[in-house]
């Protein structure tokens, strides 16, 4: 488990690649095994930090989604919700995450949110490509380094990433095996920031 120390330095890296950009340069994905307590990690965040909640079970998400409202618009956090934009209006969350399966359904989530911050998983070139297309706001490139959340998946390592990102017509963030240690490596890189599970566990 990271210690506040190193979720401060793996803040500290994330607000260093996003310079001049609009999105958040933070985003802490929930998930129902690795992060055992969401409200505790949302509440040790940065102002400015995205959570996307990632729940898979459908009364889990709407659970975690209403207990995390009131902190996130509290604390200057923004909340996304994974895959379930029904969810994301009901509860006035400022944005929706979607799987690269369902990413050409941004421009219509953003036609009919434009205040939405759409955000979706990619997993090559192509699909960093496709997401731009769609009228995504930002994509998650993923896995940047080797990660529990996908053991059966190579990592794509810094080199790559730092090229595919370079290519990217839209901004990128790095997911993926992501910590205080890892990060450095993508010092320099064009990058919209750093989305983690583990790097922000809180104590």
């Amino acid at each position: 488990m990271p210690s506040a120390v190193e979720r401060a330095k793996l803040a500290r890296a994330a607000l260093a690649l996003n310079a001049g950009s609009n999105l958040p340069p933070l985003i802490l994905m929930t998930d129902e095994k690795r992060l055992r307590d969401p409200v505790a990690a949302a509440l040790a965040l940065p102002k400015g930090t995205a959570i996307i909640v990632r729940h898979t079970m459908r009364e889990a998400r709407a659970s975690l989604a209403q207990a995390l409202r009131p902190i996130v618009h509290g604390r200057g956090l923004l909340l996304l919700i994974a895959g379930d934009a029904a969810l994301a209006a009901r509860i006035g969350a400022d944005g929706l995450h979607l799987p690269e399966t369902r990413m050409r359904e941004a421009k219509h989530w953003k036609s009919a949110h434009p205040s939405w911050l759409i955000t979706t998983s990619a997993h090559s070139e192509r699909a960093l490509a496709c997401a731009a297309r769609s009228g995504a706001d930002a994509a998650l490139l993923a896995p940047a380094f080797p990660t529990l959340s996908h053991k059966e998946r190579a990592s794509l390592g810094v080199t790559r990433l730092r090229l595919m990102a370079s290519r990217a017509d839209i901004p990128v963030y790095a997911l993926g095996g992501i910590n205080a240690q890892t990060v450095q490596r993508l010092a320099g890189a064009r990058l919209a920031g750093i989305a983690a599970i583990d790097g922000l566990l809180s104590d």
